[in-house]
């Protein structure tokens, strides 16, 4: 069974940036990095559920931008001295096209 679903493509996401994505199951934030790596994670901060994708992102990580929380996208772990985590999804991209996977695949 295929359980990948086509959402987009690479270039609907900005660079450094973050598109929501919204799912029966709440809204979830896809994250492209500089170096065009994508990352699912849900929108929700594990601090007090501020809108991840209205963060900063720089790297491999996005600040939330309610409290500074950093999160990195590749876990949804909260950097130290924080701790909590964000909810991920398996996320891959295959010839510029974006797929989550509807099985999840996260904390």
């Amino acid at each position: 069974m295929n359980d990948w679903q086509h959402i987009g493509t690479i270039n609907d996401i900005p660079a450094q940036g973050a598109r929501v994505l919204e799912t029966a199951f709440g809204d979830i934030a896809l994250f492209r990095t500089q170096a065009d790596e994508v990352f699912a994670l849900r929108d929700r901060c594990p601090h007090k559920g501020g809108p991840l994708s209205q963060g900063i992102v720089h790297g491999r990580r996005v600040a939330c931008p309610l409290h500074n929380w950093v999160i990195k996208l590749d876990t949804g772990e909260a950097v130290a001295p924080d701790v909590g985590c964000a909810q991920r999804f398996a996320v891959k991209v295959e010839q510029g096209r974006v797929y989550l996977s509807a099985a999840g695949g996260g904390k």
